[in-house]
């Protein structure tokens, strides 16, 4: 596994990038998308449809991007099979496995923010209003519960990752400093 010191041995054209909710995967897959020519496949708008609803025809739009010869996207859905689909094909890995301070307090920024200026995200989504995140506690419903659920998801699965996908070149980031750093002497 690489760290931010270790360059990159070679120049990918098929990334995942993962990382707990809230970590910025969706920033670094744009960002490296653009220095890289790639095309950024963003999951979450292929996963929710209208109302927060799952698209029945998700898997076969990544099925049809996994395909491709140049892609990067957000390493998420595994449960859904993405993983059998994705990562077979994909050649480097980004793991954004920052401190959970970090990671909280860029998830209350970004959920509050959308919910009070009711910014438009995909297929006509809005976040929830600020009650209804404070009214439950499930994780289905409240992005902070399932953040909070699932903080430790690629702690625990790495490794297995690691040995069921021996092809995939991982690179751990620690903190958003290393991340940038790391940016910063990408060829």
């Amino acid at each position: 596994m690489l760290n931010a010191r270790d360059p990159l041995p070679f120049r990918p054209e098929r990334v995942l990038i993962a990382g707990v909710t809230g970590s910025g995967k969706t920033t670094i897959a744009r960002r490296l998308a653009a220095r890289w020519g790639l095309v950024h496949h963003e999951i979450d708008a292929l996963f929710h449809g209208p109302d927060w609803t799952p698209r029945p025809e998700f898997l076969d739009d990544v099925r049809a991007f996994a395909a491709t010869d140049r892609w990067i996207t957000e390493w998420q859905y595994t449960s859904k099979g993405t993983d059998e689909i994705m990562t077979p094909r994909a050649q480097l890995a980004i793991w954004l496995d920052y401190p959970w301070p970090v990671v909280r307090a860029r998830l209350l920024r970004r959920t509050l923010g959308r919910s009070i200026l009711r910014t438009a995200m995909y297929n006509g989504n809005v976040e929830k209003p600020l009650w209804r995140l404070v009214a439950t506690r499930d994780p289905y419903e409240n992005i902070l519960a399932w953040q909070t659920r699932t903080r430790s998801f690629w702690t625990e699965r790495m490794p297995q990752k690691r040995q069921q996908f021996p092809h995939l070149t991982i690179v751990r980031l620690a903190h958003p400093r290393e991340t940038e750093r790391w940016l910063r002497h990408l060829p």
